[in-house]
């Protein structure tokens, strides 16, 4: 929360205490995925690699000028669903996400928020637009794996999937049996918001500028932290001795 009013402050400790299963997006509150390898880069090799195929007309201009390698992907599966085109570009960025992965930056307190919630009890999962396997390598580069396993649920080939539809949280509460009520989703774009939405799950917008803080606000996310420390602080409150982080 960039400015702690007691009703934020009592929303934020209702969302944790609440909280059963905790659903977080990948790329934003666990890591910066693109932090040393950038999406900017990835999405610009992607659209060269359409050009060699002769397909420069495939994305509009502003597709292209976005620089978001999730643009690329969406707009030509938008206009080749299915297609073998898509096959190959998910196959490409996948590669790529992967790189990304090992020099994605951690979050500040994600680390200990995540051992901490785990250590009291909570059930974790991933739900990502993100490629799965970027998010396991990832996750175990960091010691996390078996916070998480085996609940990560990330981008498939069926790309209607992608949030905002709640197709990967709705896998993750059936897998960890328990009702959207007693969930919280930790994702840090308008579709993560949508998608909890969506699935029924109470949301927690993390914002790590005002950019990303104005659009989840617009949006309608009603509590949005700018640091993971707060949550982290509120956990270590309700239990200190068991936090072990």
């Amino acid at each position: 929360m960039t400015a702690e009013t007691g009703n934020e402050t009592e929303e934020l400790r209702n969302l944790i205490t609440g909280a059963r299963v905790v659903l977080w997006d990948f790329d934003g509150p666990i890591c910066r995925l693109f932090a040393g390898h950038s999406a900017e880069r990835v999405a610009t090799k992607l659209v060269r690699w359409l050009e060699d195929r002769g397909l420069h007309g495939l994305l509009t201009g502003s597709e292209r000028q976005l620089l978001d390698p999730h643009v690329v992907l969406r707009a030509v599966d938008h206009r080749h669903p299915g297609s073998d085109l898509v096959t190959e570009l998910e196959e490409r960025l996948t590669q790529e996400e992967r790189r990304a992965a090992d020099s994605a930056r951690p979050t500040p307190y994600a680390d200990p928020l995540i051992r901490t919630w785990k250590a009291l009890g909570a059930r974790l999962a991933i739900t990502t637009n993100n490629s799965p396997l970027a998010a396991r390598e990832y996750l175990a580069r960091r010691d996390l794996d078996d916070c998480f396993a085996p609940h990560v649920y990330g981008r498939t080939q069926d790309l209607s999937h992608l949030k905002p539809d709640p197709h990967c949280l709705n896998r993750a509460l059936t897998a960890t049996g328990v009702s959207p009520a007693r969930a919280l989703m930790i994702g840090d774009t308008p579709s993560d918001h949508e998608a909890s939405l969506r699935a029924g799950v109470p949301f927690l917008g993390y914002a790590r500028n005002a950019r990303k803080e104005k659009l989840l606000r617009e949006a309608g996310a009603t509590v949005v932290v700018e640091s993971l420390e707060p949550v982290l602080r509120i956990l270590r409150m309700l239990r200190p001795e068991s936090s072990g982080a």
